[in-house]
């Protein structure tokens, strides 16, 4: 798949509602960031032959959140691979099919509702609770980054030595689009703003997202800087 401008070892997973990835490092370790919807376990089986590993060789599973487009694959990756999830507490209610839904939101529920009874899905219990400033010992280090909004514990991951940020849900970067998550599916929208400015903060020369056309940390990093400068001068006015 063409990408450039990223570190090496990002390798992208592409399924019907967005992309997950896979992280490896170069001793082998490798690390799968969320786990897609449908389609991805094929390819997520053919990615690992492909580089030689075993699915032993994988050694957790990051959740940047609980939706069921991020984790729909989640029980059968964790029973193929054996690798605990990492996931912050706040999810494993979404985990669960149990999060209290209001507002707009309530059509996401809706959804994730008819989502678990089609796919037949069950609730996975997260292994590992993570939060903000939270260290990991994976693909050289990834730092936990909590950019609440789009759910309560939606979780960013940054890599100090590779300069990236994986950006989750925080915003999706397409060249005829690029936009902040629909409001139905954004369970506590007042705080996506705060989380916008912590992402500004950190300031990564690359921002990779969990959806996105191309694979070009910088070409998101620039689309990032645009989205926030339209929405968030927006909000200060008015």
């Amino acid at each position: 798949m063409f990408q450039r401008n990223v570190p090496p070892g990002i390798h992208t997973i592409r399924g019907i509602m967005g992309v997950c990835h896979l992280l490896v490092d170069a001793a082998g370790g490798a690390v799968f960031l969320d786990t897609g919807l449908v389609g991805e376990p094929v390819q997520m089986r053919w990615l690992l032959h492909r580089l030689g590993l075993a699915p032993r060789a994988v050694q957790a599973i990051l959740l940047t959140h609980g939706h069921l487009d991020h984790a729909g694959n989640l029980r059968w990756l964790k029973r193929w691979t054996g690798a605990p999830v990492y996931a912050h507490p706040a999810e494993q209610a979404h985990l669960d099919g149990r999060y209290p839904y209001s507002g707009f939101a309530r059509w996401c529920g809706r959804l994730e509702r008819v989502g678990y009874a089609v796919l037949g899905s069950t609730a996975t219990p997260i292994d590992r609770s993570i939060g903000d400033g939270d260290e990991l010992p994976f693909w050289d280090g990834l730092q936990v980054v909590h950019l609440p909004g789009h759910t309560e514990g939606h979780c960013g991951f940054y890599s100090a030595r590779h300069d990236v940020l994986f950006s989750g849900d925080l915003f999706a970067s397409y060249f005829f689009n690029v936009h902040l998550p629909p409001p139905i599916l954004n369970s506590r929208p007042e705080l996506i703003p705060a989380s916008l400015r912590r992402a500004q903060a950190l300031n990564p020369r690359y921002i990779v997202p969990q959806h996105y056309d191309i694979l070009d940390g910088e070409l998101h990093r620039r689309r990032f800087d645009t989205l926030c400068r339209r929405k968030l001068f927006a909000g200060a006015r008015g």
